[in-house]
């Protein structure tokens, strides 16, 4: 046992080499040095995705910028790769074995500056806390459905709004600096003027360039919208999503819609109408009063009556209620692409994939129409690969290690039956961990031109692959 201020470390005395290796760690971080054997280690290296069991040879418990840097600095030392766990719903590829894990959740800077509309965060801050702190200056980020998430990453990956992504675009648009830790243990300061280049691939990149540390990005002036959800009878899909269907091409900028097919579970958590309930769940987003939402929903309130209803106009705080996304970790199968229409034909298979008398064993199935700002290169360029797609789809399961095997038999039929109407370029933070594994689909997700670009600066700034726990950029030979 080594004392490391105040913390106190257990140290396995075996592999003896494993534990003589990773000694040197101990006087230069802040927080713990943890592994497979010590107390804390299984805590540490826990994901949302409890069906994702990450076994690294040693995890590093950052609590500032300088433990990340000193931890890749022994890594490279040893040669050993780098996995990175940040907030929420972080995919790492595909356990992490034999690497040193970095975790960030205890980096937890905020600060927002309401005269110049930014916010400044580090790498363990969720969304929750920066609503927190916004809305006392009736300010917005661009926030994802789920604001139990973390800020890093999901902005790392594009960052899809419910409510400001067809207005704002992604909240990767929006970023102004970051600090990140290079593969040679650099700390660096990036902007669009300075290091333009590693600002481009970082946001989109999703970790295959450094590990972020801290991140400024603007926050606009939205304190209120009209939003929530209209929840029908699994029987009422069609109809439902006819209406659906017909409304998305009229929506403007200001409005974001989206649907989930939904078996739920019988938890007393869901109100009434929908424990234990096969339900139609459809999202709208809208940057309006009350009125101008509601004639929005008119039509498809006209096809059918809803069971369930949380259309309201609310606070900016209340992003959440848009998708009612669940905060509790546990283990799932997933898979996500995107669409390039949501035709009739479109709808006809999603009914025999996912509606009533299906089968479908999946929790949710959801379509999100993208489109908007969403399809437009932001003000400061970055390597985000989804613009121009008009549609995505996403299905996630949850339930005993036998459901999961069903769940993923459903995910691989799923794709084949939407197999006509998918297009490339997939939302990158909706990919899940057994898909874009190889070199051939990561080039297919981002382009040709693009992967070209960001294996080339892999070269520069990580030409040993260290960052490789990821849908993986190679470095270009």
């Amino acid at each position: 046992m080594l004392n490391n201020g105040s913390n106190v470390v257990h140290i396995s005395k075996e592999p003896a080499s494993v534990t003589a290796g990773h000694a040197p760690l101990l006087p230069t971080v802040e927080g713990p040095v943890l592994l497979p054997d010590d107390i804390g280690y299984g805590e540490e290296c826990r994901t949302f995705n409890l069906a994702r069991t990450l076994t690294p040879a040693v995890v590093v418990g950052a609590a500032r910028t300088d433990d990340v840097a000193a931890a890749v600095r022994h890594a490279g030392r040893l040669g050993m790769p780098v996995a990175v766990r940040n907030q929420g719903h972080q995919v790492v590829l595909p356990t992490a074995e034999d690497a040193l894990l970095i975790t960030t959740n205890r980096l937890q800077e905020i600060s927002v500056d309401p005269a110049r509309r930014t916010v400044r965060v580090g790498a363990g801050v969720t969304w929750a806390q920066v609503l927190a702190e916004t809305g006392k200056a009736g300010l917005a980020p661009v926030v994802g459905s789920a604001p139990h998430v973390g800020v890093v990453g999901y902005t790392l990956g594009g960052g899809l709004s419910p409510l400001l992504g067809r207005k704002l675009g992604y909240a990767a648009d929006h970023v102004r600096w970051m600090e990140v830790v290079t593969a040679d243990g650099a700390v660096r300061e990036v902007t669009p003027e300075h290091a333009p280049d590693l600002f481009w691939a970082l946001l989109g990149g999703k970790g295959n360039f450094g590990i972020v540390t801290r991140m400024e990005f603007d926050v606009f002036d939205v304190p209120r919208f009209y939003g929530g959800g209209l929840w029908f009878r699994g029987e009422e899909m069609r109809p439902v999503l006819e209406a659906w269907r017909r409304l998305v091409p009229e929506l403007g900028e200001d409005t974001t819609t989206s649907f989930s097919v939904q078996r739920l579970p019988d938890v007393a958590a869901l109100p009434h109408p929908l424990r234990g309930a096969f339900v139609l769940h459809v999202r709208l987003g809208h940057l309006g009063d009350s009125a101008a939402g509601a004639r929005i929903a008119a039509p498809l309130r006209a096809a059918a009556t809803p069971v369930f209803d949380t259309l309201a106009e609310r606070p900016f705080g209340e992003i959440g209620e848009i998708h009612m996304d669940p905060v509790r970790a546990m283990s799932l199968v997933e898979t996500g692409f995107a669409l390039r229409e949501f035709s009739a034909a479109t709808l006809d298979r999603l009914m025999d994939l996912t509606g009533p008398g299906s089968g479908c064993p999946m929790k949710n199935v959801e379509v999100r129409a993208l489109g908007g700002a969403l399809d437009r290169e932001p003000a400061r360029p970055n390597s985000v690969s989804s613009r121009g797609v008009p549609y995505m789809t996403f299905a996630v399961g949850s339930g005993s290690p036998v459901q999961l095997g069903a769940m993923a038999e459903f995910t691989r039929a799923y794709a084949r039956g939407l197999a006509p109407w998918r297009a490339p370029h997939p939302v990158l933070n909706f990919l899940s961990p057994d898909e874009a594994l190889t070199e051939a689909e990561v080039r297919e997700v981002y382009g040709a031109e693009r992967y070209a670009r960001l294996a080339a600066l892999k070269r520069v700034y990580d030409p040993a692959n260290m960052f490789r726990f990821n849908h993986n950029i190679r470095p270009a030979a």
